[in-house]
């Protein structure tokens, strides 16, 4: 075959292929939910270093500590929802008595687990907390999450509205903590910017919704909480977990660490935190179509499963590699100083997004197939490895290693949905023969 021809069959295939994923609107999705993660991550790389200026690392660290805590409790207030409702809409999207269930029955459970947290702030004020009014001032980033109606405008592919207004809520926050915070004294103020600003975005995101798809007030029948109560609780623990294993050093570091050991795993904690929102934003984009795929053929979907894992590891191992070769330009990038410290964790910390890209698709693919008794299986054996592994480090008594920390828990979480993926097609396969 001359060179010509081959060109030719590349333009043709490629062309092709781009056709596809615009049908499917996997691409609109992907570029729109992108663009709303990298704004996030864009806000994090704009704002940090005025905050590390402003207010010093060791006020740095006592807000990053608040807002691990308030993310871990938007987890568990979230309650699956975001994995489970994109699912739902999804496929009760020409069904509006269904849709608006689906809707509502979401965000009363998500009301009930708020009103549980708040009693819990309520009871820490005795448990003599250091950075406790960090924790109180954080709390409508935790009221975001309960507004938050991202599953919906994912779950219906039209995220461009959620976008655009998350982009303005973004701009909001940089303006008002350029503006608001002054010293050290102001750093308890930074989360409840960021908070406030969302949760206000989300209420008219809400009301738009409502509006537009005729989402008139409803109040769930009792079973139908209990249902999603019983269907999400492992999936839920699981999320729990996934944030505990992330964040586990974080809390130990404010705990047994110095606040400049605290300050410099932050700052690279969020700059991993960064490349999983990307990873995320590919899986809640191919999630819609997939749980579609799945319904028409379980080998449709693990075919196209395939290739876009392969095609994620190829994009984020080159991520990684980029943050092994220069780990000081993004430290400086993020903090706008040079620093040691948090030079050694990126480094160690940089093979982080190539792995979790090859395990992204493996949590969909059991989520496709409800199989959440496994991953609520694994969640917990990643926990009991997250713990081991940080009173390990921790004792080293050398900070160079603890950038290990989130890698060893990282690998674990592959091998183990590996495992089970594998094992559960080879089960599927001895059925058949």
């Amino acid at each position: 075959m001359c060179p010509s021809s081959i060109i030719k069959n590349l333009k043709q295939y490629f062309i092709g292929s781009y056709k596809r994923l615009k049908q499917t609107n996997i691409l609109s999705n992907f570029i729109n939910l992108s663009s709303i993660q990298l704004s996030n991550a864009l806000l994090l790389m704009l704002i940090y270093p005025i905050i590390t200026h402003i207010i010093g690392i060791e006020a740095f660290g006592f807000v990053m500590l608040a807002n691990t805590f308030s993310g871990l409790a938007s987890i568990a207030i979230n309650y699956g929802t975001n994995q489970s409702g994109i699912r739902d809409v999804a496929i009760n999207i020409k069904n509006p008595y269904e849709l608006r269930n689906v809707f509502y029955v979401t965000f009363w459970m998500r009301v009930l687990i708020f009103i549980l947290f708040i009693l819990t702030v309520i009871g820490m004020q005795w448990l003599n907390i250091k950075y406790y009014t960090f924790i109180v001032l954080a709390i409508p980033i935790v009221i975001a999450e309960v507004l938050n109606p991202l599953f919906f405008f994912t779950g219906t592919e039209k995220l461009k509205l959620y976008n655009i207004a998350n982009l303005i809520s973004k701009a909001a926050i940089i303006v008002l903590v350029i503006v608001v915070i002054k010293g050290p004294e102001d750093a308890k103020w930074v989360n409840l910017i960021m908070g406030t600003s969302s949760s206000l975005t989300y209420i008219a995101l809400l009301g738009y919704a409502m509006y537009q798809h005729k989402l008139t007030f409803l109040i769930p029948k009792k079973q139908e909480m209990l249902k999603i109560g019983k269907e999400n609780f492992y999936l839920t623990i699981n999320s729990v977990s996934v944030q505990l294993q992330q964040s586990l050093m974080v809390f130990a570091l404010a705990k047994w660490g110095s606040p400049a050991w605290l300050g410099a795993y932050s700052l690279c904690d969020k700059i991993i935190w960064s490349s999983r929102i990307m990873i995320i934003s590919v899986s809640n984009a191919i999630y819609p179509k997939a749980a579609q795929f799945y319904q028409e053929g379980p080998k449709l979907w693990e075919a196209y499963m395939k290739r876009m894992k392969g095609l994620m590891a190829m994009i984020f191992s080159f991520g990684s590699l980029l943050l092994f070769i220069m780990p000081g330009f993004f430290i400086h990038l993020i903090s706008g100083e040079h620093n040691d410290m948090a030079i050694s964790f990126l480094r160690i910390m940089a093979f982080v997004p190539a792995v979790a890209a090859f395990n992204s698709l493996n949590v969909v693919d059991l989520l496709l197939k409800n199989n959440t008794r496994s991953i609520f299986n694994i969640s917990i054996i990643l926990f009991i490895i997250a713990c081991v592994a940080c009173f390990f480090l921790m004792n080293i008594a050398n900070y160079h290693w603890l950038g290990l920390y989130t890698l060893i828990v990282e690998c674990s979480a592959l091998a183990m949905y590996e495992y089970v993926i594998k094992k559960s097609v080879n089960y599927d396969a001895h059925k058949l023969a």
